[in-house]
């Protein structure tokens, strides 16, 4: 008889989860608290528009042509995970359809060029694409003196990409050991010290010290404090594109929970819970099931948590089965930043915008704006957002002749006390009035016919993040691999995590590889045999052997 696993939340990382498990022969149940599947790639809609209210950036296709390709007792989860055929600038994907053919089954994804234009506050501007000529020319033009260090930093940052994420990508740090065989080459490469001041070795002009660091922003990272390591993520891009699926990430989410129904897998929606049951078996703590909020209660074999993975433990898991210093432990972890995001559509009969589908703008401080909001915590004058305008690609999302859009400004997370049930009106006010006066979509404040914005209490409330966190712990050294929360609950078995809150991060292509690396770790305490295509995968565990 299979056993039986329960994942807590519908998110990208409970999904892929999910699938795995299924693949892997568990009969697995999804609970979910909100009224649909996503998590934060909740999809929000209203008066004929569609907004993604979660991830909109997709990277490394090939990742999800893995799990649509999974099949009922058919796992994949041996190496290697960068086969040859997904490598080289070859393999560069920069036209029609970007898709895998069981991906093509499920949704349509389509390459976005530029991958970015990134504004600078003077009203000059740089289009992202990851093409060398293109890059080098606009180098040329925006800092000359750059040209020589961009040379550089390409081989530098490739030999972080090359080692850190095709290397070690699937690395599961769940002891120090695993983590000390492999600092001494993240030392040889300059890969722990922080990310800004690695790209100041190379580049002398604020310009382009901002376009080569900002990127760990959108995973939550401030890239004055994350390390070098993340510059790799210049090389996922660059080497695999970005990407959109049409109709939104949330036509992906769809997807997966097709794919995940198809393999026999159970969804249920309004499905709260309020507690992981734990129970004492020979001598050792073991998580056996959930409790609801309705006071239903669900046994399994196995529990993994997609929720912030905090309060999985502060708030899911009983005080009286808790290591007796772990809630003090978690509480001194630094959390991400949060967000304020203002979804909106306008008319766009007789416009033409100077913009693309993703656009990056940049404000007129750069080091000390992000200092105002990891460190003092405080809503500064200024600001800087991510505008995403998707009906320029796909328009679909919005009425007949109108635009969808949404904004997203980094903010402080609610350890600011920040009260933003005063202050979000008129906020937002102040940031579309901004995008008008800069003539980003000029007489916008005419043209909308619709608004609505979420604050950071939306991800501490409706989203039980911690703090209203965005992304989970924030991505700095001392909380990065083994000092990570890990995808193995330490202390009780059969409780794990997944998502970008766990190992290895966030971001869409990490937090699939969180899944596979939770799914991984399963099979090995299970004590499970995989065949893969070609060689068959023994998997143990000597602490869960039985």
């Amino acid at each position: 008889m299979a056993k039986k696993a329960v994942v807590i939340g519908s998110g990208i990382g409970g999904l892929a989860t999910a699938l795995r498990l299924q693949s892997l022969g568990f009969d697995s149940v999804i609970l979910e608290q909100m009224d649909g599947p996503g998590g934060r790639a909740y999809v929000h809609k209203a008066e004929g528009f569609t907004f993604d209210m979660g991830p909109t950036v997709l990277t490394v296709p090939h990742f999800i042509e893995e799990l649509f390709s999974l099949e009922r007792n058919l796992p994949n989860l041996e190496e290697p995970d960068f086969p040859s055929s997904v490598l080289g600038d070859d393999k560069r994907i920069r036209t029609g359809i970007s898709g895998g053919p069981n991906t093509s089954r499920y949704v349509k994804i389509r390459p976005i060029l530029p991958f970015y234009r990134i504004y600078f506050d003077d009203g000059s501007y740089f289009d992202y694409d990851g093409d060398p000529i293109s890059t080098r020319e606009q180098i040329k033009q925006l800092a000359p003196e750059d040209l020589e260090g961009y040379e550089r930093f390409h081989e530098a940052a490739r030999a972080i990409f090359e080692r850190g994420f095709i290397e070690l990508g699937y690395t599961y740090f769940g002891d120090l050991n695993s983590m000390f065989r492999v600092v001494p080459d993240l030392l040889k490469l300059d890969a722990v010290k922080p990310l800004f001041s690695f790209v100041k070795r190379y580049f002398k002009s604020d310009k382009m010290r901002q376009v080569f660091s900002f990127e760990p922003l959108l995973v939550g990272g401030n890239p004055l404090r994350v390390p070098a390591i993340y510059a790799m993520i210049h090389f996922v891009e660059k080497t695999w594109g970005i990407h959109f699926a049409m109709g939104g990430t949330g036509s992906l989410i769809s997807g997966l929970v097709q794919k995940y129904q198809e393999l026999g897998g159970e969804i249920r929606y309004g499905a709260k819970v309020e507690k992981i049951k734990v129970q004492r078996i020979e001598g050792k703590k073991q998580a056996t099931g959930v409790r609801l909020a309705t006071g239903e209660e669900i046994s399994a074999d196995l529990v993994v948590s997609n929720a912030d993975a905090t309060l999985t433990y502060l708030k899911l898991i009983d005080p009286a089965y808790r290591t007796w210093n772990r809630d003090s432990l978690i509480k001194l972890r630094k959390q991400s930043m949060s967000l304020f995001v203002i979804y909106f559509g306008f008319r766009a009969e007789g416009l033409e915008l100077n913009l693309q589908h993703h656009n990056i703008i940049l404000g007129p401080r750069y080091e000390e704006l992000l200092t105002d909001i990891f460190d003092r915590k405080i809503l500064a004058e200024d600001f800087s957002q991510y505008l995403h305008i998707p009906t320029l690609t796909d328009p679909s999302l919005a009425p007949p002749g109108h635009h969808a859009a949404y904004t997203l400004i980094p903010v402080p997370h609610n350890g600011s006390k920040l009260n933003w049930s005063v202050i979000g009106n008129d906020f937002a006010t102040k940031i579309l009035r901004f995008l008008e006066e800069k003539a980003y979509i000029p007489d916008l404040q005419d043209r909308l016919v619709y608004q609505k914005f979420v604050t950071p209490d939306y991800f501490q409330n409706d989203l039980a993040s911690y703090l209203g966190n965005g992304f989970g712990v924030e991505p700095i050294l001392r909380q990065s691999a083994f000092f990570r929360p890990h995808n193995r609950s330490e202390d009780i078995r059969n409780l794990y995590l997944v998502g970008q809150g766990t190992q290895p991060g966030g971001g869409t292509p990490s937090v699939m590889m969180s899944a596979k690396m939770t799914a991984r770790v399963i099979a090995q305490d299970f004590d499970l045999s995989l065949q893969g295509d070609n060689n068959p995968v023994e998997l143990s565990h000597p602490e869960f052997a039985q």
